[in-house]
């Protein structure tokens, strides 16, 4: 079957979708942490599929225990 194509979203796009500011997203990506991104050409890029993923693993990390 056909392959599925990856939605990558800029810094912005990727900012507003975890609702932090662009300079965090570079901070994060400076010091190691934060989502997965990579260079397209110029652009860094972060996957969109990929960011989700990172956001239910830190969700998971740091929840609290159980909730009565």
């Amino acid at each position: 079957m056909g392959r599925r194509t990856r939605q990558l979203l800029s810094t912005d796009e990727a900012a507003r979708l975890l609702r932090r500011p662009v300079t965090t997203l570079r901070w994060w990506r400076h010091v190691g942490q934060g989502p997965e991104s990579f260079r397209l050409g110029r652009r860094v890029v972060y996957d969109r599929d990929t960011l989700l993923e990172w956001v239910e693993r830190e969700r998971e990390r740091t929840t609290s225990g159980d909730v009565a």
